[in-house]
């Protein structure tokens, strides 16, 4: 029986742990935890927010790796939860380091290109995470990706692309800003980057996960629906978020994976074809045992 390396993924039901959960499971041993949401019967329940949760937990499965993707990235919900957003985006990542440095685990932690340059809480509780991540004595992998889009098992979570899907699902007008610009990340090129680092033992580095184009939401909107036949319409919010582009100097200089911004949406189009091939043949054949019950 090949002996692969034990990854525990805390956060594996959500937006981002979700792509990460299954794109790792065929190459590694990997278990994830859950809190709000079981998206498959085969993951963990842990509430990070509670430490005698997540020492018992991690020191259940003691995996060498743990990849921590358990915050909750929305800015919005940051500024109007504080107290809240600093227990679940920084104090508990306090708790999760303290365990890993007690079972000697190498962490990895998804952090954001908010934490370059901070402007607002969700930014500067992500800063502060990378801190308390950088004293993890095993090692540590800080991955920092931007607006991140592409297909994930969780299609519900309130996430920038799943909001794509509803134009796509539910005829939900398409609208979105013109005036924020930023460097995509596609889902899949995150596992891809740590499945490397993880093959050539790198560590304790951060890392930036993005493509090198400058695009705001109504750019990737429109590159994304229009080839699937929806219509998308710009509207200047006036965001006043500072725009930082990064060199992504980390990807080249360690030699990792990188994706272009045409290669991402490409590779997205067809994620989403073939998702919604699938669902229709599922359908179709739920259909036809329904037919062929009632005959």
């Amino acid at each position: 029986m090949e002996n692969k390396t034990k990854i525990l993924i805390i956060g594996a039901s959500g937006y981002l742990g979700a792509r990460i959960y299954f794109d790792l499971q065929s190459k590694f041993s990997v278990v994830g935890t859950y809190c709000n949401k079981q998206l498959s019967k085969n993951l963990v329940h842990l509430n990070i927010t509670n430490e005698d949760d997540v020492k018992k937990v991690v020191n259940d499965y003691s995996s060498k790796i743990i990849i921590h993707v358990a915050n909750n990235a929305s800015s919005k919900w940051c500024d109007v939860n504080p107290e809240a957003a600093m227990l679940l985006n920084q104090t508990a990542t306090k708790y999760i380091v303290d365990v890993a440095n007690q079972i000697g685990a190498l962490l990895i932690y998804i952090s954001s290109m908010a934490a370059i340059n901070p402007q607002n809480l969700y930014g500067r509780t992500k800063l502060q995470s990378e801190e308390i991540v950088k004293t993890v004595k095993n090692g540590y992998i800080i991955i920092r990706p931007s607006l991140i889009l592409g297909y994930s098992p969780n299609t519900t979570n309130d996430r920038p692309f799943n909001r794509l899907l509803k134009n796509l699902d539910e005829d939900v007008l398409a609208i979105y800003d013109t005036s924020w610009l930023f460097q995509p990340t596609y889902i899949k090129h995150i596992s891809d980057v740590i499945q490397v680092c993880i093959n050539r033992k790198i560590c304790n580095q951060s890392i930036v996960v993005a493509c090198s184009a400058m695009k705001s939401r109504y750019d990737t909107a429109k590159d994304i629906l229009t080839p699937l036949g929806v219509k998308v319409m710009p509207t200047d919010a006036k965001e006043s978020t500072e725009v930082f582009k990064d060199d992504l100097s980390e990807l080249t200089e360690l030699d990792l994976p990188k994706y272009t911004y045409t290669e991402m949406v490409s590779l997205i189009i067809d994620e989403i074809k073939k998702e919604k091939n699938l669902l229709f043949n599922s359908t179709l054949i739920k259909i036809q045992k329904y037919d062929n019950h009632k005959t």
